[in-house]
């Protein structure tokens, strides 16, 4: 699968390298988003949901000696985390899933995830272990839920999710959402599709050409919940650069609209809001052959 050469580095279960980070001063970086989910024009209901959040840290104190009011300012230091999941399921089933999904993601992040490390070597790869869990956390949750109501049995949702801290991203991913950076004028697929025919692809039995109009496209291998227990966190590294723009979007977005298109919105559009938009109208312009989801953030690193 394409993706950005030299700085995003993949890591599976059992490969990967990288080089701790130096001691140096973490570059301030914001970021500017804009999110929007749409029903399409064909599906009945919207099986999509997302989250973006702004992760600080604080402490409020309680008791003090010291002179002043007692209240501490926020650190400068934060996180971002942007969450997509495209659910699947009889009735709306597919609906609930997404949204356990992110519930269930939200509340490891809040209450687990030791997102305010500045990471080093042995820290990182504990951050790496914890997206990981996170996963399997949510996808225990599916099936814990899908016991108690059969009703909800074998729903399953996608799960493409990032997060960052100073000019460090990560993604965590499972399905055929996908990620993207858009560089210099350049878009790259970030996540690779856990899907059938992508493993066709990969196998050289057919083109990408043909996968996208191949019968058993929209079959995916790796899912939160659906038939069987378990889930393959695929996980990535980046190191931001001012002017980054990423993109997490549903296969409603990527079904109809292809890559160059995609590139083009992104490169016409400042705002983030705009963008996003844009890119869901372009997608029910095509037909909106399914729910549909777009996510752009614009990342500024002031070193």
């Amino acid at each position: 699968m394409p993706g950005p050469e030299a700085e995003a580095a993949a890591f599976s279960d059992s490969t990967g390298s990288y080089e701790p980070r130096r001691d140096r001063q973490p570059p301030r970086v914001s970021v500017s988003v804009g999110g929007l989910t749409d029903r399409g024009k064909v599906r009945g209901h919207n099986e999509d949901h997302f989250l973006v959040a702004r992760l600080t840290k604080a402490m409020r104190i309680c008791a003090t000696s010291l002179p002043g009011d007692g209240q501490s300012p926020l650190s400068e230091e934060e996180g971002y985390l942007i969450v997509v999941a495209d659910g699947m399921g009889g009735a709306a089933a597919g609906e609930r899933a997404s949204a356990l999904a992110v519930e269930s993601v939200e509340a490891f992040v809040q209450n687990t995830l030791k997102w305010f490390l500045h990471l080093g070597h042995r820290e990182e790869r504990v951050l790496f272990d914890e997206l990981r869990e996170s996963l399997q956390r949510a996808d225990r949750t599916l099936f814990d839920r899908a016991r108690s109501n059969p009703a909800l049995w074998g729903m399953g949702t996608t799960l493409t999710m990032a997060y960052s801290v100073a000019d460090d991203l990560y993604i965590v991913h499972a399905g055929d959402s996908r990620a993207y950076l858009y560089r210099d004028g350049q878009l790259d697929q970030i996540t690779t599709d856990h899907t059938v025919v992508q493993a066709l692809v990969d196998a050289r039995m057919i083109s990408p050409e043909e996968a996208r109009h191949h019968h058993r496209r929209h079959v995916v291998t790796n899912v939160l919940g659906g038939p069987s227990e378990g889930v393959h966190a695929e996980i990535h590294k980046l190191s931001l650069r001012d002017g980054d723009t990423l993109l997490f979007c549903t296969d409603g977005l990527t079904e109809p609209v292809p890559d160059p298109d995609i590139a083009e919105v992104l490169a016409g559009r400042d705002d983030p809001q705009e963008a996003a938009k844009a890119l869901v109208a372009l997608a029910n312009d095509r037909g909106g052959p399914d729910n549909i989801t777009a996510i752009v953030a614009r990342f500024h690193v002031d070193r």
